[in-house]
């Protein structure tokens, strides 16, 4: 029994493909209960500490996709070693070579595992030939540790920082666990230099992260997991089966799921890392309270925008040469920012639409004056509802999906069933209804919360953390949903 015992218990620490290592799991709760007294006790002896967090987050990302842990540290490895030859070359040449190696490897790693069934697919559309998937893991969060490198080698190569001196302090900063596998794309200018920092975790850090933690918890797994798995997810598997209403409610459903997940997600990651004494910038500022499209992305997955915007659309020109050009680089930026989000024409279509849409509100602004009030509120409005018909290419699993969801909207709405919907669904409708509440509530809520958390002694904080935890298990659907962002 003892025998079988140990044996289970050493399982859990395996990888297993259908159960990765989540913040919103109770396995990771046990794990980063013991990770933190190390941590604090290792807290003065930089090097220890960071070796300690280094390998950590190298067996955290193991148990997010087995093996594959080996490509992080490669990864690692050949940029840490690239970025010290750009710094120490003094040959322009030279310098413009290792960058393009440095783009071939990382960009190529990156369309090898998520581009490769996509070329192929074309390839066989062409040829006219079946097209069978061909069987290619993704590991998880390769798109944001390869930007988050990527970002590292083309400030070294544009002579904004420094490279640091130690492989173990690249390491540190490609693996850090907290956003390693769905970001936010921390920026090596603003992160490294903490590293060389003594641990430091104020009150206010404290109360700051308890606060982050919690709500990140609340939306993810109360009420984006409750909304998709009891309605979004039926919706959009078999949107025929469902009056137009209901696919537009579903619509409504998705737009605040990922929403709550990803910034869920962002919250908990930034928490983390505050526990740990280092700091993140916001990923999510109320996006869906944008009056304009430009705003939108301002607001929205920020890190991931920023660094479009600086290492993409500026790189391609940006507003310099020309208004067809910067419509042109806008267009570019967003097909290739949808292209991140996954291999698929319909996020090609998704970010497309966003394209167009920056590039179409850059035109008008230029001839029309928005100042006005009254087109300030309607810029929110059409700003929302534009956003949620694009989030249903980015949501369905294929175009069909999409054309028979607009088809029940546009011609099976049957408003007089809205009554029997919200009677069948009233808890869906409560927590949709409490998470748009939320949302466009003004800030200075969230900042008097935030500042009443941060007051309270140690054992208040911790019961409004475990009375969150609570909730959560009370609210708990089958199994621990994974994180939407997982996937790119």
């Amino acid at each position: 029994m003892l025998g079988f015992d140990i044996h289970k218990l050493a399982e859990q620490f395996a990888y297993h493909a259908d159960e990765p290592l989540l913040f919103n799991s109770g396995f990771f709760l046990f794990l980063f209960t013991g990770f933190i007294w190390v941590y604090i006790i290792l807290s003065p002896m930089q090097r220890p500490k960071l070796i300690f967090v280094t390998l950590f987050s190298l067996y955290f990302y193991y148990k997010s996709s087995g093996g594959y842990f080996v490509l992080l540290i490669f990864a690692a490895v050949v940029d840490f070693t690239l970025a010290k030859w750009i710094h120490a070359s003094t040959d322009p040449w030279r310098r413009k070579f290792f960058i393009v190696v440095t783009l071939l490897i990382n960009l190529g790693l990156l369309g090898y595992f998520k581009y490769s069934n996509l070329l192929y697919e074309s390839f066989c559309f062409v040829a006219g030939k079946p097209f069978e998937p061909l069987d290619i893991f993704l590991p998880v969060g390769v798109s944001f540790f390869t930007f988050q490198s990527l970002s590292y080698t083309l400030d070294v190569y544009r002579g904004t920082l420094k490279p640091v001196d130690h492989l173990v302090d690249y390491a540190f900063f490609v693996s850090f666990f907290p956003q390693l596998v769905a970001g936010p794309i921390v920026r090596a200018a603003d992160f490294i230099p903490q590293i060389y920092k003594p641990t430091i975790v104020t009150r206010e850090m404290l109360g700051r992260a308890i606060f982050l933690i919690g709500c990140g918890l609340f939306k993810k797994a109360v009420i984006a997991d409750y909304i998709s798995v009891n309605f979004v997810d039926r919706v959009f598997d078999a949107p025929a089966l469902y009056t137009g209403l209901e696919n537009l409610f579903a619509v409504y459903g998705y737009a605040l799921q990922i929403y709550c997940d990803f910034s869920g997600y962002s919250d908990m990651a930034i928490g983390i890392a505050l526990l740990l004494g280092f700091h993140f910038n916001i990923n999510f500022d109320s996006p869906y309270q944008s009056r304009n499209i430009i705003e939108f992305w301002r607001r929205w997955h920020i890190s991931l925008s920023s660094w479009l915007r600086d290492y993409l659309y500026i790189s391609l020109g940006g507003n310099r040469k020309g208004k067809l050009r910067t419509y042109l680089n806008l267009m570019i930026t967003m097909l290739l920012g949808g292209l991140w989000h996954g291999a698929s024409w319909r996020f090609l279509i998704w970010g497309g639409l966003h394209g167009g849409a920056l590039a179409f509100h850059k035109y008008i602004t230029e001839r029309v004056d928005l100042s006005w009030r009254g087109w300030r509120i309607a810029g929110v409005v059409i700003t929302f509802h534009f956003v949620c018909f694009c989030w249903i290419f980015f949501r369905a699993p294929d175009l069909d999906t999409v054309g028979q969801m607009l088809a029940q909207i546009v011609t099976h709405f049957k408003p007089q069933i809205f009554f029997d919907f919200i009677a069948g669904y009233k808890g869906v409708v409560l927590l949709m209804l409490l998470g748009y509440a939320l949302h466009f509530m003004p800030k200075r809520f969230e900042f008097s919360a935030e500042e009443i958390i941060t007051r309270l002694p140690l054992v208040g904080q911790a019961a409004c953390l475990t009375a969150v935890i609570v909730l959560v298990l009370q609210m708990k659907m089958a199994g621990v949903q994974p994180f939407i962002y997982f996937q790119f």
